[in-house]
């Protein structure tokens, strides 16, 4: 009986680790992307040229993986801010997009996976 309790509970645990902390699910987006400094702020700590904010680190350390995966271990409130906050480096920070596509896929191995990613609405 023991056993099955364990082997339950590594079950439970290992479908947990499945997907990303939601601890800043409820983070304001708009706050940084509306605001220059800050998303430049951001960005830089995404590409080791600045410091980070404990967010920052926490979110650089899924960049890598989230792009290369496609978002599948985003929870859906960050599948949905991420596509705003890409669309908006995208359209507002091209060079930065650029870097951050260099530093975590130089050799446009996941381009089509985080492409499709960016372009369905889930």
């Amino acid at each position: 009986m023991k056993c099955i309790l364990l082997l339950g509970f590594l079950v439970v645990s290992v479908a947990l680790a499945e997907k990303y902390s939601d601890k800043y699910d409820d983070f304001d987006i708009y706050e940084v992307i509306n605001n220059k400094r800050l998303m430049v702020s951001y960005l830089k700590c995404f590409l080791d040229q600045g410091r980070c904010t404990p967010e920052g680190k926490d979110v650089k350390m899924y960049i890598k993986d989230a792009m290369e995966t496609g978002c599948e271990k985003c929870t859906e409130a960050q599948r949905k801010k991420a596509r705003i906050v890409v669309s908006h480096v995208r359209n507002n920070e091209k060079d930065y997009w650029e870097d951050i596509k260099k530093k975590y896929d130089p050799n446009n191995e996941y381009k089509d996976i985080y492409e499709a990613f960016l372009a369905r609405d889930d």
